[in-house]
């Protein structure tokens, strides 16, 4: 019989008082004390802070807003802590607390979702919790109805002027609201049975035009408002189609990352983004991703996100009434 490792054996030892726990993290075999993995992650922080201060001590700082990159944790963190939300709250807040247009915060929205997308779905990909022929089918559908949303709001700013902020704070205000909603009922009321647990499924011909229709309905309300790039999506494959949780957010995730592409080229190509605040987001949303997936364990995120469903619903509240 093979020797076992002090790691092994610690977790053997637990089991046998009937109490098995996590294994305990080791460098070269060897349990690591709780506080040197504080000190790692506090060392860390202090490295992403000098490396942010530099940046804002260089000409690109000029570009970016430290505030912004404030925020940016803020709404890494929840991502990480509940992993979804950020699409959601980025658009109002850049609308309400920055003044940006509704056009302006639609397309960096979209463009910062899509580059947070990118790590989400490597490591998805390395997990392989993707289903590929599903999200591939729904990306049919999504993505020319994403470019045509973005180009819905390129025409209304070029044609319709006096209209465009108007019918934009309503169409995002009430996919905040809808979304909201979908989200209360995701948290307080649906319940997955064990059944749901398909690593991957079939696609029949009448499922794969299903997937496409969904597709064509997502893409375009995400490419005209930002809102929905991951609970709308979510929310659609837990009721309908039968896979593992696991699976169910590595193939919204990869797919949503086709999404946002698209959309983003799209808004960049339409003059609807600001590289510079892009940046800043980016660079305070990293550290909170991480920093919010650490200590999803130790949080109660059920109530978290049944708190940030009643903030969307009070943020598509002030949309409708700013309209």
């Amino acid at each position: 019989m093979a020797s076992q490792g002090p790691l092994e054996a610690e977790t053997a030892l637990d089991r046998r008082h009937g109490e098995p726990v996590a294994p305990v993290p080791a460098i070269l075999g060897l349990p690591v004390p709780d506080r040197l993995w504080r000190f790692r992650w506090a060392f860390a922080a202090g490295v992403w802070a000098i490396v942010a201060v530099a940046i804002y001590l260089t000409p690109l700082g000029g570009y970016m807003n430290p505030y912004l990159s404030l925020v940016g944790v803020m709404i890494g963190f929840l991502v990480g802590l509940t992993g979804m939300g950020g699409g959601a709250l980025m658009t109002p807040i850049l609308i309400f607390f920055f003044g940006f247009t509704p056009t302006l915060a639609i397309g960096t929205d979209i463009t910062y979702a899509a580059v947070t997308k990118a790590f989400g779905s490597w490591r998805h990909f390395r997990q392989h919790t993707v289903d590929w022929p599903l999200a591939l089918w729904l990306a049919v559908g999504s993505i020319p109805a994403g470019i045509l949303g973005a180009f819905a709001v390129d025409f209304m700013k070029r044609n319709h002027t006096d209209m465009v902020d108007m019918v934009l704070y309503q169409a995002i205000g009430t996919a905040l609201i809808i979304v909201g909603i979908l989200l209360i009922v995701r948290v307080m009321v649906l319940k997955i049975d064990k059944q749901y647990a398909l690593e991957n499924m079939h696609l029949s011909l009448g499922r794969k035009l299903a997937t496409v229709g969904v597709g064509l309905v997502a893409g375009f309300i995400i490419g005209l408002t930002s809102v929905g790039s991951g609970t709308l999506l979510a929310m659609v494959l837990i009721v309908f189609y039968p896979l593992a949780t696991s699976r169910v957010v590595g193939t919204d995730v990869f797919h949503s990352l086709l999404l946002l592409s698209a959309t983003g080229i799209a808004q960049i190509r339409f003059g609807n983004v600001d590289l510079g605040m892009v940046g800043a987001l980016l660079l305070g949303s990293v550290p909170g991703v991480i920093l919010g997936s650490h200590l999803t364990l130790k949080t109660p995120t059920k109530w978290l996100r049944f708190i940030l469903a009643l903030v969307l619903l009070a943020s598509g509240v002030a949309m409708l009434l700013k309209a």
